[in-house]
């Protein structure tokens, strides 16, 4: 019986994935995430239930909507099973508890920002807003940080950032260091400082493969989002072993 939790969990990550669909597709372009109904862009028509089922809809449909038989852009699933699969990690690492809600809330926000900022190059104002709320209401309620870690959390990545935004006239989006602030808050000190610097590691990385390959030339820009929030996630859940392992390498 032990399974059905993850199970559980995992079925509620694909539906909330593909709430998280929604707002990638609308909120970049000022729509309401209520109203209208689900519809393929393409022809217009009105989505049934039987094609809104998370994963198993795209894999019935073969990929293309039903009315008009346009391919359905390969993010719905991918969104919705990344969702699924993070559910059931954070489960794994946390076990049930508020905590857990904490944390799912803030993977919740970082896909829907990871692929929004791919595509469009932003991170809304809209979503940064309700990522601090969220972050101020879940610090209450677990209470996992002080107010001294949190408030550092919050001020040294958004400090550095803001510096490195400065000092590379620009490099550095506005949207990226208002993130970096509102997830310092569910971080605290010192975990989001070891999320930005994974961040900037794995970011540096990727640019060089992009440019190795062709796809990107030196002065594209590249989306920070995607790479600061899966630097936060790994530091979510390894953030504490790599922070012990540097500090007894490193003779401190």
């Amino acid at each position: 019986m032990h399974f059905i939790i993850p199970v559980l969990l995992f079925v509620t990550g694909l539906v909330i994935g593909s709430f998280l669909n929604v707002c990638i597709y609308r909120i970049p372009r000022n729509e309401s995430i209520v109203f209208p109904a689900s519809h393929c862009p393409c022809c217009g028509n009105n989505l049934a239930p039987r094609d809104l089922m998370p994963l198993f809809s795209y894999l019935a449909l073969k990929g293309r909507c039903r009315h008009c038989g346009v391919p359905i852009h390969w993010r719905y699933p991918l969104v919705e099973l990344i969702t699924g699969l993070l559910f059931i990690a954070l489960y794994c690492l946390l076990g049930l508890k508020l905590l857990l809600l904490k944390y799912l809330l803030l993977a919740c926000f970082l896909v829907a920002i990871s692929f929004i900022d791919l595509e469009h190059y932003i991170i809304p104002n809209k979503l940064v807003i309700a990522l601090l709320g969220s972050g101020i209401i879940m610090d209450l309620l677990t209470r996992e940080h002080n107010l001294v870690s949190v408030l550092l959390g919050m001020f040294v990545p958004f400090a550095a950032l803001t510096a490195l935004a400065l000092i590379s006239n620009g490099g550095m989006g506005g949207g990226d260091i208002k993130l970096a602030g509102a997830t310092g808050l569910f971080l605290g000190w010192p975990q989001s400082i070891v999320a930005l610097i994974l961040s900037c590691l794995i970011a540096g990385i990727a640019g060089l493969i992009l440019l190795a390959l062709k796809v990107k030339k030196r002065k594209d820009p590249i989306p920070f989002g995607p790479y600061y929030a899966a630097g936060i996630l790994i530091s979510v859940f390894w953030g504490k072993t790599l922070l012990e392992l540097y500090l007894a390498y490193s003779g401190f």
